[in-house]
């Protein structure tokens, strides 16, 4: 299978990346190592690169009415410059895609999907868009942008001088170092052209995500190191991105979500606006949210020298003589904590935060215990 490459894959040869294959692409699961860019994010900042991840965008008078049915948020609540996680559901209530919808004007908005599903998330929103009505433009945009993820509690200090530019829309702001948790405006910069910058991300501490023209991205990816230097921002990969996400209980499509499992199993009801109207998917989301599932993801810990958790390793109950109740679906070995920990899917009796569970570790048993969501605390 050859593996398609984003535009900074010049950047992350020069870096010194680890190119690894993740959902048909070739990206830098590290520089230096995961522990030191995992850490060098919760203390001062990191750079990551997101181009691998789709972008689409919705335009027109029907494009709010559109994307209120079609996902479980509710868009209406978005005020222009404002973004929010939302979640794309099939009829059944199944996850096709966890995504971040942001609201560019009144009638356009602008989607970030996750790498792996873009053919499929496309192809879902072209279907349901043939009874939206006239008036509705949906464009994939995936191959026209580049984008980066400046994460960490420094990167606020050193966004703005990182480009000569100008607000042109979205959030009113002046500057992105103005911009609040799920804003996002547009900047008319020198030297990368038309950027969108949105306060979001996948670590769990502040920064910006940031999306330019392909053939601008490496610009944009240069600058932000050579200005964060001082600060010390460094380049991070997948392997960083990975645990910070897990430290945070976020979910990764192909391991907490997929089309088989609700967001209400995945405990994202919050994102799901069961009172704004009809949408695909809600008859299901509502009886779970009514009369409970069958399972929770929920989230462990275990001791600080007890081997770490695997996607895939058993999940027992050790009130049942270690009976097998699930998989990890996500784990690793925390950084920040100095122990394994992990998400998996149990059944609701085993779901209460203190509840003692068993993984299973190359045929050996290793404590955990059920703890609150996120697993990591500063």
């Amino acid at each position: 299978m050859t593996l398609r490459r984003t535009p900074l894959y010049a950047a992350h040869q020069k870096a010194g990346g680890k190119l690894i294959e993740f959902g048909g692409w070739e990206m830098p699961v590290q520089y230096s190592s995961i522990v030191d860019e995992h850490l060098a994010v919760r203390r001062a900042a990191g750079l990551f690169d997101i181009s691998h991840m789709g972008e689409v965008q919705v335009r027109g008078p029907q494009a709010e009415a559109f994307l209120n049915r079609l996902l479980t948020n509710d868009v209406r609540k978005l005020a222009v410059g404002q973004g929010q996680y939302t979640v794309m559901c099939n009829e059944r209530g199944g996850v096709v895609d966890d995504l971040y919808a942001y609201r560019l004007d009144a009638q356009e908005f602008f989607l970030i999907v996750n790498a792996s599903r873009v053919a499929e998330d496309v192809a879902w929103m072209r279907k349901a868009a043939e009874t939206a009505g006239p008036g509705l433009e949906l464009r994939d945009r995936s191959d026209a942008y580049g984008a980066v993820a400046l994460q960490g509690p420094k990167s606020r200090a050193f966004i703005d001088p990182c480009f000569p530019l100008s607000a042109t829309g979205g959030s009113p702001v002046t500057r992105p170092s103005e911009l609040l948790k799920n804003q996002i405006a547009l900047f008319e910069t020198t030297d990368a052209g038309t950027l969108l910058i949105a306060c979001t991300g996948y670590s769990g501490e502040d920064g910006f995500e940031i999306v330019a023209a392909s053939d601008k991205i490496e610009t944009v990816w240069n600058t932000i190191l050579a200005v964060g230097h001082a600060h010390c921002c460094q380049p991070a990969g997948l392997g960083a991105r990975d645990t910070l996400r897990t430290e945070m209980c976020y979910p990764l499509y192909g391991h907490e979500l997929d089309e088989h499992t609700t967001p209400i199993e995945a405990g994202l009801g919050f994102f799901v606006a069961l009172d704004k109207g009809e949408f695909i998917g809600r008859a299901t989301l509502a009886e779970q949210k009514a009369h409970g599932t069958s399972r929770r993801c929920v989230a462990f810990r275990m001791g600080e020298k007890t081997a770490p958790p695997r996607p895939q390793y058993p999940i027992l109950d050790p009130s049942s003589g270690s009976a097998r109740i699930g998989v990890v679906v996500s784990g690793t070995q925390s950084p920040s904590l100095n122990c394994g920990i992990g998400m998996g899917y149990a059944p609701p009796a085993l779901s209460a935060p203190g509840t003692a569970l068993e993984i299973e570790v190359r045929g050996r048993k290793w404590p955990a215990t059920v703890v609150k969501k996120p697993i990591f605390r500063k």
